[in-house]
């Protein structure tokens, strides 16, 4: 990336209805220009996609817990991570380092949608040994906006 999609990757994340005539500002193009930008950013899948920010309450799921996932030797990672693609409650899946092979970040309804879900979808797994689940009290800084690095000298 240069530093015009740069500017452009930053823009969209902080604004992601953001119209091309405030973009091409911001990129220091014409519209058309900036529209062709974005497009390939798109088709290089460096934009994967465009989404809303919905507050979590008025959503229906307030609920904010992280659950640690170790599977027993010689299980299937691959077809723990793939259960765990199919439900909307799994916001993130991450296969980690240390004691545990998997760490869930989760929003449900209240404690006893998440103690169904850790007894009927985790745990139900094959090969699931143990988990140890973690509630949010509160979350200070919650975000999808990623540090975009520095364009490269060209």
């Amino acid at each position: 990336m240069d530093e015009i999609d740069r500017n452009l990757v930053v823009a969209l994340q902080e604004n992601g209805a953001a119209g091309l005539a405030e973009l091409s500002k911001v990129a220091g193009l014409s519209v058309s220009a900036t529209a062709e930008r974005v497009k390939r950013l798109e088709e290089r899948a460096v934009i994967r996609g465009w989404r809303i920010d919905l507050d979590p309450i008025a959503a229906g799921c307030p609920l904010l817990a992280f659950v640690f996932v170790a599977m027993r030797p010689g299980a299937s990672d691959a077809g723990f991570a793939d259960a765990m693609r199919g439900h909307e409650a799994v916001l993130e899946c991450h296969t980690v380092t240390g004691a545990w092979c998997f760490l869930l970040k989760l929003r449900l309804a209240d404690i006893a949608a998440l103690e169904d879900f850790v007894s009927t979808k985790v745990r139900a797994q094959p090969g699931v040994e143990r988990t140890e689940t973690i509630l949010a009290l509160a979350s200070p800084k919650e975000t999808a906006i990623l540090p975009v690095a520095e364009a490269e000298e060209e």
